[in-house]
């Protein structure tokens, strides 16, 4: 398991969802690749309002601009790694917004392997909590 506190870079790709890459979503190859290239993780958030450098105005609330709503990728690791990672970003992104900012890391933690493999196996999780410790 990865572990990260303290001083750390998130690395923020702001794009369109209908935006893609060989065929499939280009938000979902960025998370591959950040995968592939070991960050420490990275997460998806559809925007329900927005506009980029085109200042056309995309949201959920008018049925024939809901097609292309924002999407933002949101990655943390420490400066090296997205640093090194930029590169993959440079050949991915034709348009967008790509942005860093120095943060804190103040937790960043997982499952441990046990508690993933009892998950797996269907353990009963009736009266407890989501962290598997029993409900009062």
């Amino acid at each position: 398991m990865t572990r990260l506190t303290g001083r750390a870079l998130r690395l923020t790709v702001l794009v369109g969802e209908n935006d893609t890459w060989h065929h499939k979503p280009l938000y979902s190859e960025i998370v591959r690749r950040a995968h592939a290239a070991g960050l420490a993780g990275a997460s998806v958030f559809r925007g329900i309002e927005g506009f980029g450098a085109s200042s056309l105005i995309h949201t959920s609330r008018l049925l024939s601009l809901s097609e292309d709503l924002p999407v933002a990728i949101v990655i943390v690791d420490t400066d090296e790694p997205v640093r090194a990672f930029l590169p993959q970003l440079d050949e991915l992104v034709t348009e967008g917004l790509v942005t860093l900012d120095d943060c804190e890391v103040i937790r960043y933690t997982g499952r441990d392997d046990t508690a993933r493999a009892s998950d797996t196996k269907g353990s009963d999780t009736k009266g407890s909590d989501t962290k598997g410790e029993k409900s009062s």
